[in-house]
């Protein structure tokens, strides 16, 4: 036995006990005390059934991260799966809350499972670019045939305890306690006589042409790239090839070959950056204020997005409009956004009538808010309009209270001037739309007081949202590199590349759209007015891309009238080249005196992403970003940048600052204003660090 895993006796059970808090993860010492447990129940006369159970808040949650990147140690995983699944005497797994992964596998290793109501049975595997790795992949079909496995293994899902017991993974569904469950259960399988039943002998699942090339054609498109997910699939069909221990160890070859896979690091590397995000100095022990009531300043897509992100969470609302009309209008766009949340099985309707009734109220008088703890502005994008709002907004909010603005590109210390109270000023940049987008910039002041830091990371986390810090510049973190990376597109289209081959090229580097499908969707009017805005400051030796400016002369502003770079049908959201542009381009090269040259997908590839990283390496040089991964978080979940990546910041470092640099350094000599070498790239690089090595040091 260890400390992790208990064995005691209750009366002619043998409960073994995983007691590994906050999560019992299948660390060493949980896999050795599994592994003891069994053979000493094996041997134990007065223990005719086994139970085994998980002590707090869970069964067993999954692998040990501690672990990943360290040489594993024995007993493996999948070896104490299979010495739980030959023990001599039944044994029982009685699972409440969530059974991930490795904890899955282990109640598949027993010969009986159980399930408390709230307890949910998945395989995350995939999202961190794995596949189960101790049996799941052979034992699970052999449960359920292959169509669940093939539903949850490669999308890393998960089913709900009683879905579990219609597709036959559990065997008992029961509520309260699980040890309680769980004997009551072991008993009554001892007095129907009941032996071993180990899943392992169960025939092979039959083989479903159709289902697995169903899976694979739909994950070959979904995963834009992904190779974890079509390994699951093969996996799966495995189990339909090969008796168990022969499927394990096929199992355990694609595990390992995947583990080697860089794409297994990006994932890995994305996932402990969404632990350490939110983990600031300046916050630490820092207690956040309350926060009950929440007031948002303008009702169009984007105040309604953040209004019913804080609806769904438990806050009250109350929503502020120029006029009832307007009011009106927001909160039927509200309404549209919480029935489409009981359409998706997230909210009940009678939850959405309350939170419409009781929790969202409309006025068009600022006095409204002088009971709301935070104020969050989503009006529209201009300088002396904010100001107007916060001055309102000082007078009216009770002291304490935090003003927050909801700005994307805007100086969020000259919007702060316009109150008497600094300090309780803050940028929060949500993403639209605001109650599905994931990220939240926290847009931190220079007088912003570190109480109102520690609420909005706070109010991310209740919100469900992952919150970056960013200090103030135009654009922020985010969008300041999104610029950067859009205009070295527009230098490849003057140069010779036309928009069309850039959009292909950069989804099939992963991306979920090219820069000029995410211009049509976002509206060509955002784009010309942010260069009307820096018109005045420009430089002259930047490039102006003055195609798109004809564009939205021409009344062609994307998909809402149809036309943009792209021609779209009526209804359709999938756009057709349109030769129209390419003889606006054309005009502008000639008038520029440019005579166009081919470009490689590569290329194009190679020169996007070297914008976006010399660019992100200023923003963290600056201090605008206080570290690389805070840059690779905010773009994974803002901007689409594939997950299995890891980041720009981490895939500059798997391609190699030296050489990257070198290339930077190479396209200045023709572009010098553009291409700027990023003094921290540089100072790296004669260092012989990376961007990973700040992470670590910032972590210290």
């Amino acid at each position: 036995m260890s400390e992790q895993v208990r064995y005691d006796i209750d009366d002619n059970v043998a409960v073994i006990t995983v007691a590994n808090p906050p999560v019992n993860a299948l660390g060493l010492a949980v896999r050795q005390g599994l592994w003891d447990a069994i053979d000493r129940f094996s041997e134990d006369d007065s223990a005719e059934i086994a139970l085994i159970v998980g002590e707090g808040r869970l069964f067993i949650g999954g692998a040990d991260i501690s672990e990943f990147g360290k040489p594993p140690v024995e007993p493996f995983l999948p070896d104490v799966c299979t010495h739980i699944e030959r023990a001599p005497k039944p044994v029982v797994a009685a699972i409440h809350g969530p059974a991930l992964g490795g904890g899955c596998e282990v109640a598949l290793g027993a010969h009986y499972r159980l399930a408390i109501e709230g307890a949910s049975l998945g395989f995350p595997e995939v999202k961190l670019g794995l596949i189960p790795g101790a049996g799941g992949s052979q034992r699970m079909p052999r449960l359920t045939g292959v169509g669940p496995a093939l539903d949850m293994m490669p999308a890393g899902g998960s089913v709900t305890a009683k879905q579990a017991l219609q597709i036959g993974l559990v065997d008992r569904l029961a509520t309260g306690d699980a040890l309680s469950a769980g004997l009551a259960y072991a008993r009554e399988l001892l007095a129907q006589g009941a032996g071993v039943r180990r899943v392992g002998e169960l025939p092979r699942p039959n083989y479903n042409a159709a289902a697995f090339d169903a899976a694979r054609a739909l994950w070959a498109k979904k995963a834009r790239g992904e190779v974890a997910p079509l390994v699951a699939i093969d996996a799966i069909e495995t189990a339909t090839r090969m008796d168990l221990d022969e499927g394990v160890t096929e199992e355990r070859r694609l595990f390992m070959s995947l583990m080697e896979t860089p794409q297994r690091a990006g994932l890995i590397h994305a996932f402990f950056n969404d632990r350490k995000v939110s983990k600031l100095p300046e916050i630490d022990g820092i207690k956040p204020r309350d926060l009950a009531r929440v007031g948002v300043i303008g009702g169009g897509t984007m105040g309604a997005g953040i209004a019913t992100a804080c609806l769904l969470r438990g806050l009250l609302v109350t929503l502020i409009e120029r006029d009832e009309a307007a009011a009106d209008k927001a909160r039927a766009t509200i309404a549209g956004n919480l029935s489409a949340a009981v359409k998706r099985g997230k909210l009940s309707q009678d939850q959405s009538d309350a939170i419409l009734s009781d929790a969202l109220q409309t006025a068009t008088d600022y006095g409204a808010l002088s009971v709301a703890d935070l104020a969050i502005e989503a009006v529209f994008e201009d300088m002396d309009v904010k100001k107007q709002v916060f001055a309102q907004l000082d007078a009216v909010m009770k002291p304490g209270a935090i003003l927050a603005t909801n700005t994307s590109y805007l100086d969020v210390n000259e919007i702060a001037k316009a109150t008497s109270r600094p300090g309780d000023v803050i940028g929060l940049h949500f993403f639209s739309p605001g109650h599905v987008m994931k990220l939240l910039e926290v847009v931190v002041a220079d007088q912003t007081a570190p109480d109102v830091t520690a609420t909005a990371f706070a109010l991310a986390k209740r919100l469900g949202k992952v919150a970056v810090r960013a200090g103030v510049c135009d654009g922020f973190i985010g969008n300041r590199i999104l610029a950067t990376y859009r205009g070295a597109a527009d230098r490849m289209i003057y140069e010779g590349a036309s928009p069309y081959q850039i959009d292909a090229a950069i989804k099939a580097f992963g991306l979920p759209m090219g820069p000029f499908e995410m211009s049509d969707l976002a509206g060509l009017d955002i784009g010309f007015m942010t260069r009307q805005r820096k018109a005045a400051s420009r430089d002259p030796r930047d490039v102006v891309p003055v195609w798109a400016d004809e564009l939205y002369h021409l009344g062609r502003l994307g998909q809402k009238t149809g036309r943009g770079y792209y021609v779209y049908p009526e209804g359709s959201r999938t756009g057709a080249p349109d030769p129209e542009v390419e003889a606006l381009i054309d005009k502008a090269r000639t008038t520029a005196g440019i005579t166009p040259r081919a470009f490689t997908d590569e290329e194009i590839q190679r020169r996007y992403m070297a914008a976006m990283v010399n660019e992100a390496a200023k923003v963290v040089g600056t201090g605008i970003a206080r570290r690389p991964l805070d840059v690779d978080v905010t773009l994974l979940y803002g901007y689409g940048f594939p997950r299995w990546r890891g980041g720009p910041m981490h895939w500059a470092d798997t391609q190699g600052l030296p050489a990257l640099l070198d290339d930077i350094q190479t396209w200045a000599k023709s572009d010098p204003y553009f291409w700027q070498p990023a003094p921290l790239i540089a100072e790296l690089v004669a260092s012989g660090r990376n961007f990973a090595d700040l992470n670590k040091e910032a972590s210290k």
